[in-house]
């Protein structure tokens, strides 16, 4: 077992009881509970039925540690919630690219990314199951309203321990969906999301630093 499994494990346990801790939007949905892992026959499944292997570190993380509930925002969607999507091209206007369902007649023929996380409306919260950015979390907009962008956290098991790192010390972050304790407390118009670190945009916006 990846010994990550054990410390995020026990993370994840003490987050509710951490009076300083960042607010983590959406967080009464899943009250940071995770619920039961699947075996890895369900995953053996899910793969053979999608065509697909699903990357080794969010792999486990189904098996050994839930397979749905506590992560950022809405929290993990169960693995036969999740659907496959490609990136689109990037638009001849410049504005940034969208994803499409598999499915749709007009998706492209390309990388595939998982979407694991619900974030609401239309924005996602991917894992690339293929190409060069297997494995890594991938965050952006079905419609294209704001640009892709990837995590630098170079596995899953990595990223959400990010997430379970940053919440426990009052850090904002809004692409992990987070508002620290003092930011909440001085908004005279109350919790609002606040304005994320730099990010590494597919688009190119900001090259340099990602989440």
């Amino acid at each position: 077992m990846d010994s990550r499994i054990t410390r995020i494990r026990s993370k994840l346990a003490k987050i509710p009881y951490q009076a300083q801790r960042s607010h983590s939007v959406c967080a009464e949905r899943h009250q940071f509970r995770l619920g039961p892992g699947i075996s890895a026959s369900e995953a053996d499944a899910f793969e053979a039925e999608h065509r697909i292997v699903l990357p080794a570190a969010y792999r486990a993380f189904l098996i050994e540690l839930g397979g749905s509930g506590a992560g950022p925002f809405y929290g993990l969607l169960p693995l036969e919630e999740c659907r496959l999507f490609t990136m689109n091209r990037k638009p001849a206007d410049g504005s940034p690219r969208g994803f499409t369902h598999v499915d749709h007649p007009d998706a492209l023929q390309g990388d595939l990314f998982l979407h694991i996380i619900e974030m609401g409306c239309s924005d996602l919260c991917l894992i690339a199951v293929t190409g060069p950015l297997t494995g890594r979390v991938v965050t952006g907009n079905a419609d294209g309203f704001w640009p892709p962008n990837v995590s630098s956290a170079q596995d899953f098991l990595r990223w959400y321990e990010r997430w379970l790192n940053h919440m426990r010390d009052g850090k904002d972050n809004r692409v992990l969906g987070l508002t620290s304790p003092a930011t909440i407390a001085t908004a005279p118009w109350g919790f609002r999301a606040t304005a994320s670190p730099r990010r590494q945009y597919i688009d190119g916006a900001d090259p340099a630093v990602s989440t």
